[in-house]
């Protein structure tokens, strides 16, 4: 399979970006606000994210826009305003939240297809300023993901990675890695080939690591590889959310949130466990902060809200901010994109975020030097 490199700006000495996102196969979601029946419907339990072939995520799609829920959950006369398409996957939001909100510079390591799906990512990711000079474009399909959005907030997301084309271990080089800081990473089972050569070049190049568990059920199936990748000291800040933490010590006598990060604290120099609307606790060295939740209650859709708390709490430790400081931008961060669809920095929540950054004394982009 054939593959050539996408870039926006094609300088031979372009400065590398600080962070560095891997996602081996690009990803678009689609994401839409629905009613209970269609989750009722969907295999699986409500809240994961299970993969699916392509027949079933497109038989999902057709059932969506007869269950759109409007802004208030009361239908409503353009159920395509509850429905969104864009450049997605755990890590692109990440870097696409640290370049959009923060100023820090990103970009991805993966692979996308010749399709639409394809062509709608790099056009999505190139706006937003994040660099694409370590995309490969392969002929074959885009990944794509379904995320369902109850009236709650709370998201069911179906991903589709079967067919889909992707950057592959021995592809990965030095030079990929050359001159950055950061390397952001999402377990995932059937990227575990390529996650560790990765790791392997971007600690040669004495880059950073940072490792999200993705889900609840990938740390429950697969936790001998995760535990390993772990045990291996590679890996330099962890963030679970609260199932993924109390799976990954599942049949022990305190499988808790505060058990599970001092867990994590035993291998990574940075643990966090965000706890949802209860905010989230961390440790580094011997610090552990806990910090409540930044704005409302309910959320209109929580996908992204992980992801771009990583992005707030990354930024905080770049800036060299205290343990307390980089928990509060990630709360701010990740609180301001649940206030609308989709996981990606509105300019509207952007606002709303650096408003909230302000008032608690922290650095703002605007201010930092």
């Amino acid at each position: 399979m054939g593959a050539e490199a996408l870039s926006k700006n094609e300088v031979a000495d372009a400065e590398a970006p600080l962070v560095l996102g891997l996602e081996p196969s690009a990803l678009v979601d689609h994401v839409a606000r629905v009613d209970w029946s269609l989750l009722h419907q969907i295999s699986g339990e409500r809240g994961g994210s299970i993969p699916v072939e392509l027949e079933e995520l497109e038989n999902i799609l057709g059932e969506v826009n007869s269950h759109v829920l409007s802004c208030d959950g009361n239908g409503g006369d353009d159920p395509s305003s509850n429905v969104k398409t864009l450049a997605g996957g755990s890590v692109a939001n990440t870097v696409r939240g640290l370049i959009s909100g923060f100023g820090i510079s990103s970009g991805i390591i993966g692979a996308c297809g010749d399709d639409v799906q394809g062509e709608l990512f790099v056009r999505d990711m190139n706006f937003k300023g994040v660099d694409l000079s370590r995309l490969r474009k392969k002929k074959g399909h885009t990944a794509q993901c379904v995320c369902l959005v109850d009236d709650l907030g709370n998201r069911t997301m179906r991903p589709c990675l079967s067919n889909a084309v992707k950057v592959q271990e021995e592809e990965l080089t030095k030079e990929d890695f050359k001159g950055s800081k950061w390397l952001v990473l999402r377990y995932a089972i059937l990227n575990l080939e390529v996650i560790q050569a990765a790791i392997l070049l971007a600690k040669q190049e004495g880059l950073l690591v940072s490792l999200d568990l993705a889900s609840f059920e990938m740390v429950r199936n697969f936790k001998q590889p995760l535990l390993k990748l772990l045990e291996s000291g590679n890996i330099d800040l962890c963030f679970a959310n609260e199932d993924e933490a109390t799976e990954l010590l599942r049949g022990e006598q305190n499988a808790d949130p505060e058990t599970a990060l001092e867990f994590l604290a035993n291998y990574c120099q940075w643990a966090v466990v965000t706890l949802g609307s209860k905010g989230c606790i961390a440790k580094h060295g011997n610090k552990i902060a806990r910090v409540a939740a930044i704005g409302e209650a309910r959320a209109k859709d929580a996908t992204g809200a992980g992801d771009l708390f990583a992005s707030g709490f990354l930024y905080g430790v770049m800036k060299d901010m205290k343990l307390e400081e980089c928990c509060r931008v990630g709360a701010c961060s990740g609180g301001s994109v649940v206030r609308s669809l989709g996981g990606e920095l509105t300019l509207e929540n952007l606002h709303w975020m650096y408003n909230q950054m302000e008032m608690m004394n922290l650095l703002t982009p605007h201010t930092a030097k």
